[in-house]
Order: structure tokens, then C-alpha cells, then sequence
């Protein structure tokens, strides 16, 4: 049994309102360099996507890249997080798991894989601003906190969320 079937799904009142709050504040803007944000607040920048090199090298969380996974790599957001990226242009949204470290370009909040980026219409172009909203953040001590992302998820959707989350690898 993993230490986040011990975890209670953080879906109370109390939880649900700090997402709100969350999701109340001003987006965090890009960092350059990987500094590692437990608070669950929404970023903005740029996305990009990992080109076909990528595919079946490992990621930092050690499993292999796969293309058509929903997955991304943020510098800011803690490993086993789930957000959901929306494209700005477009409005189009895709929910994903934090599974790698980058990108390693200034200005760029996010990079996912083919199949996000075909889901986000950001194939065509390669880069594209967006907000990424987390819902779910594993916490150092093995709990998961609720991010801005949840403040419109559904229970259905905090339930999953949740469940994909899992605890940070200590390194």
C-alpha cells in the first residue's frame, strides 16, 4: 500500500475555499532555473513540446517519456503533480502529470508531450502562452494539497487527480 492510499482525498470545505483563493491571485510568472513551488498557485508563460527525440528517455521521475501520455515537465511545480494547462490563444485545455524537470528555456512555464500539444492546438506553431493551473501538489510530508486548479473541478475530478498524485521521490 502506497503511503497516498493512507492519504485522505483533500476534498473538505476548508481545502475547497483555499483553492478558491488560489485561484483568486495573480498567476505566477516564469522562473529561470528550477525552484521547486508547493503552493499551488496557477503560472503563465509559454509551453512547448518535447520534439520526437524525446521519446523513451527517461525523465526525472525515472519512467521513460512517452509521447502519448498526458504528461509535462515544469521547473516550478513538484514531481507527481496534476494541473491542467489551457492555451490562451485558443482556450483549449488539457489536464496533465508532472513527471519531468524543465524546460530549460527562458520565459517557458511548461513543456508536454505530442499528444498535450495536439490536444492544446500548439503542434503547429511549437510555443504557445498558456496558464497552468494546478489541481493536485504533493507536499514534502506526503500529504496532497488542492491547488488553484481545483477550485472548478468536479468531485469526480479531484477523486482522479488525486489518485494519479503521488507523494515526491526524495532525491
Amino acid at each position: 500500500m502506497s503511503a497516498l492510499a493512507d492519504t485522505p482525498l483533500p476534498n473538505t470545505p476548508q481545502t475547497r475555499q483555499e483553492a478558491e483563493r488560489l485561484d483568486q491571485l495573480p498567476p505566477v510568472k516564469p522562473s529561470s532555473g528550477v525552484r521547486v513551488d508547493h503552493s499551488g498557485r496557477k503560472e503563465q508563460g509559454k509551453a512547448s513540446y518535447y520534439g520526437p527525440g524525446f521519446a523513451n528517455r527517461k525523465m526525472a521521475n525515472g519512467q521513460p517519456m512517452n509521447p502519448n501520455n498526458n504528461s509535462a515537465a515544469s521547473k516550478t511545480l513538484p514531481l507527481g503533480s496534476v494541473a491542467k494547462v489551457t492555451n490562451l490563444e485558443n482556450g483549449k485545455t488539457a489536464t496533465v502529470k508532472v513527471e519531468d524537470r524543465g524546460p530549460f528555456v527562458d520565459g517557458r512555464t511548461v513543456d508536454v508531450t505530442p499528444k498535450v500539444a495536439q490536444d492544446l492546438d500548439l503542434k503547429k506553431q511549437g510555443v504557445a502562452p498558456v496558464e497552468v493551473k494546478p489541481v493536485t501538489v504533493p507536499q514534502p510530508d506526503g500529504s496532497v494539497k488542492l491547488g488553484a486548479g481545483a477550485a472548478g473541478a468536479s468531485p469526480e475530478e479531484l477523486r482522479q487527480a488525486a489518485e494519479m498524485t503521488r507523494p515526491p521521490v526524495r532525491r
